[in-house]
């Protein structure tokens, strides 16, 4: 049974750059007590990565390059998602620019937090809404929810 009092959990995406693997591997392992508390999902190698250096279950998609990008986007876009934690690297340049873009604008049209970085994702990580469900904060002005 669960217990009405305790948090929903978050659906949390987290995606890496391979010049940001390391950086959101050690950023994870850092804050694995709060993730296990969440379901997790990733990009291809990213969240094999993240699985096997956490010990904690995270659904795979296919690489960002290779379609993960836009399944993460269309989990953004059905309201299957609450975080998007993305380390992407803006000092080189990426083949699936497109799809990079198209995965940061659908979740700022659909109003779901953003990290890029490891500061961003610790406020995020930290945040007292964290435990809050989205019904709970008070609604949007403007025709999205």
């Amino acid at each position: 049974m669960t217990d009405p009092t305790s948090p929903e959990p978050k659906r949390i995406a987290l995606v890496a750059h391979d010049d940001r693997k390391g950086d959101l591997l050690e950023w994870a392992e850092y804050n694995r007590d709060i993730l296990a508390d969440h379901i997790l999902f990733a990009t291809g190698t990213t969240g094999r990565l993240l699985a096997d250096e956490l010990d904690l279950p995270v659904t795979c998609f296919q690489s960002g390059p290779l379609g993960g990008d836009q399944q993460i986007g269309a989990l953004i876009a059905s309201g299957q998602l609450d975080i998007l934690i993305f380390f992407w690297d803006p000092m080189s340049p990426q083949a699936h620019d497109s799809d990079v873009k198209a995965l940061v604008r659908i979740a700022v049209v659909w109003n779901i937090p953003i990290a890029c970085n490891r500061t961003s994702a610790d406020y995020l990580i930290t945040s007292p809404l964290l435990g809050k469900s989205r019904a709970a904060r008070p609604p949007l002005t403007g025709s999205r929810a």
